[in-house]
């Protein structure tokens, strides 16, 4: 639609696991897991914290990110981004 910014898949995925406080699983480059809640992104990193620290995780270094549990992002025929809840 015109006016209309369009946002990536990335920032919408990653906007929705944080919003909803999902628990993550972080697969990097190397083969290392790491798991936590994502508190904060931006272009280049991502802040995911557990058990009270925080890690900042460059995203080049990022090989997948799993949600803990499905989640839905786009709804309806148009792909309407879903805002807030999760349509699960």
């Amino acid at each position: 639609m015109p006016g209309q910014k369009q946002q990536n898949l990335q920032d919408v995925f990653l906007n929705y696991v944080r919003k909803n406080k999902l628990p993550v699983t972080v697969f990097l480059m190397n083969g290392v897991k790491l798991q936590g809640v994502i508190t904060w992104f931006d272009n280049f990193s991502i802040l995911l914290r557990r058990d009270g620290h925080s890690q900042l995780v460059y995203k080049h270094a990022i090989s997948t990110v799993m949600p803990s549990q499905p989640v839905m992002l786009w709804d309806g025929p148009e792909g309407d981004a879903v805002e807030g809840e999760a349509a699960v």
